[in-house]
Order: structure tokens, then C-alpha cells, then sequence
């Protein structure tokens, strides 16, 4: 038996972005002990997914959890996240090594001095790649996420007007300057005629208030009503996603749903896109998806966002065109668009 320890302990897009690795080395490591390795506030991310075999969480004491991971003596550690943390523990564990490149230097020039030399292959070909050395190879089948019987999401928990379709629309993120302005969503929410659920957590369900607002039948706030496995449930039975750069975006590609993606102090020049596989992205005739970005110079500004703009004007947001994003989603939804 071949006992194989993965480290990614955040976030959730990161995590679900490298879900292709759990699949991959399980399915083709032949008699293969997955083990995973993550913060215990990630649980739910990965606790239903079928090709990890076992779960370790670190909740701030790195030398207990070294302990109880040099019990497993694993044969291979596979280093998705490339830290202080992770270094450590590899380190200590001592065994065969393999680790993700961050690019760490390349994405300095990009966000600092906008010297763009990023490769071309997406974060989730760089983990794959990571675990070539293991005779893995990507099988093209993009992301995953499981959730269980139980976060199903019923038909009657949805507003009646919401029952036959809608479009989730994320409005969270992390960091504000991954977020449109609540002024800007609401002028986007009124744009587009198709009943719509506001998605994002307990931080979002103040704005999410203000969003509904404007018109309560058409938009229902679900911020904060469900939790992120449910919240991915209405993901799953939307008919379109529309999202910042967060972590239910990616969720969206792993159940396959076409993308509208809102960037702001992020970039898809990051290699971070949404991502949906080779062999299924090969055999649509259309993308699944569609970057709204403006491209500015000052784009990106920082690999995970901030708490404000550094120039101060925000127009990496302020600036998008809100009738040409609903024009976009009324072209994939098939409908007429909203006459004012």
C-alpha cells in the first residue's frame, strides 16, 4: 500500500480548484491510502468527497498535529499549498516530497510591477503536474464537489417564484475589492428579468437585504440562510452562476454550470479562471464561461484581494458596464431582455 498525505489547508476555492489532484492520484496510484490535510474550518469542503480515505485538520497547534501525522507514516507527502506551515511539517515527516510551484515571484511582478510572465496553464494544471512524478497524469474531467443527501436544498425552502428557475448571483468574497459596490449589484439586479437568489454568508446579509430591496419578488436573499453545502445545492440547480472571484464560482464549474465571472483587484491573468477540464471544455460548442473584466493597467493589484482600493478609485468595479452583463446573461438564459 502506498500511503499518500496531500496539504491544502485553504480556501475553499483553492481547495475545490485542486480536487482534480484527490481523483486523479487515488484512481491511478495503484492500492493508494489517500490522506488530506486541512484547517478544521474547511471541513465541509472536502468531507463527502469519496477518493479521500482519511482527514486530519490543524486548529492552530502545528507541533500536536506533527505528532499525530508522523504516526501514519506516509510514504509520499503531496505539498499543495507551499508555505511556512506546510514546509514545516514536511520537515519534520521527512519522507518523499512533492510540491506545488506558486509562482511566487511571477505573480510579484504582475501585481506589482504589472510585468505579466504568468504561464499559461491554470492553477489546477499546476497541481496536476505537481504529482506527474507519480506516474499521474490529468484525466480531463475538471473539478469536483460532493455534498450529501442531507445539505440538499428542498424545492419548498425556495420561494415559489424561484421554483421553475433562476440565476444565483454570489455577492460575496473575502476581500472588497474582489466585490462589486452594493449600488452597482442593485442597478445589476434590476437589469436582468429572470427571478434571481443572492448567494454569500452571514458578512452578506445586510447588503443582501439592501439588493432585495429594489424588488423583493423578483430577488430573494438567501445570505446567511444556508450553509455552504446548501448554498452549493443552489448552485447546483440554478440555470446560471454569476460570481466574483470566491469560492462558490468554482464550486459552479465542478457541477458544471456556465459562469458569468465579475473580476475586480483580481485577474484571470493569475491562472485562476474558472475551470472545467479539458475533455468536457473540448466537446461544447460554446465556453461555459465568460471573464467580465475591464483589464485596467492597475489589474491585478494583489493575488487575494484587499480591504481597499490602493488608487483609491475602485474602477476595477466601479467601472463595469452593468447593461452589457445582463445583456450577456439574458443571451445564455435565452430570454428578452429588461425594457426600462
Amino acid at each position: 500500500m502506498t500511503k499518500i498525505l496531500i496539504i491544502r489547508f485553504s480556501s475553499i476555492g483553492d481547495i475545490v480548484l485542486a480536487s482534480p489532484v484527490f481523483r486523479c492520484v487515488k484512481q491511478q496510484v495503484e492500492n493508494c491510502e489517500l490522506h488530506f490535510l486541512t484547517r478544521k474550518s474547511f471541513k465541509a469542503v472536502t468531507e463527502y468527497n469519496p477518493y479521500i480515505d482519511k482527514f486530519h485538520y490543524y486548529e492552530n497547534n502545528i507541533d500536536k498535529l506533527i505528532l499525530e501525522l508522523k504516526k501514519e507514516d506516509f510514504d509520499v507527502i503531496i505539498d499543495l499549498h507551499n508555505n511556512l506551515r506546510s514546509n514545516k511539517i514536511k520537515h519534520s515527516l521527512k519522507k518523499e516530497t512533492y510540491t506545488l510551484n506558486k509562482l511566487t515571484i511571477q505573480k510579484f511582478l504582475l501585481t506589482k510591477l504589472k510585468i505579466n510572465v504568468m504561464p499559461k496553464n491554470h492553477i489546477t494544471q499546476r497541481s496536476l503536474q505537481t504529482v506527474e512524478a507519480l506516474g499521474v497524469k490529468d484525466d480531463g474531467l475538471g473539478l469536483d464537489y460532493f455534498i450529501s443527501e442531507k445539505d440538499e436544498v428542498k424545492i419548498t425552502d425556495i420561494p415559489a417564484s424561484h421554483q421553475l428557475g433562476f440565476v444565483a448571483l454570489v455577492i460575496g468574497a473575502n476581500h472588497a475589492t474582489k466585490k462589486m459596490p452594493t449600488a452597482k449589484l442593485q442597478s445589476l439586479c434590476k437589469k436582468i428579468n429572470y427571478p434571481i437568489i443572492l448567494l454569500g454568508g452571514k458578512d452578506e446579509i445586510v447588503e443582501g437585504q439592501s439588493i432585495a430591496s429594489i424588488d423583493s419578488i423578483k430577488i430573494y436573499n438567501a445570505c446567511g440562510k444556508f450553509s455552504l453545502n446548501e448554498s452549493a445545492d443552489l448552485i447546483r440547480k440554478s440555470k446560471l452562476v454569476v460570481s466574483h472571484d470566491t469560492g462558490l464560482q468554482y464550486i459552479a464549474c465542478a457541477f458544471n454550470k456556465e459562469v458569468i465571472a465579475i473580476w475586480g483587484g483580481t485577474s484571470p491573468k493569475l491562472a485562476v479562471e474558472p475551470y472545467y477540464g479539458s475533455n468536457f471544455k473540448n466537446n461544447i460548442a460554446n465556453p461555459k464561461y465568460e471573464n467580465i473584466v475591464l483589464n485596467l493597467w492597475c489589474q491585478p493589484c494583489s493575488k487575494y484581494g484587499k480591504s481597499f482600493c490602493p488608487l483609491g478609485h475602485f474602477n476595477c468595479m466601479k467601472l463595469h458596464d452593468v447593461n452589457a452583463i445582463a445583456a450577456k446573461i439574458h443571451r445564455r438564459l435565452g430570454i428578452a431582455e429588461t425594457i426600462d
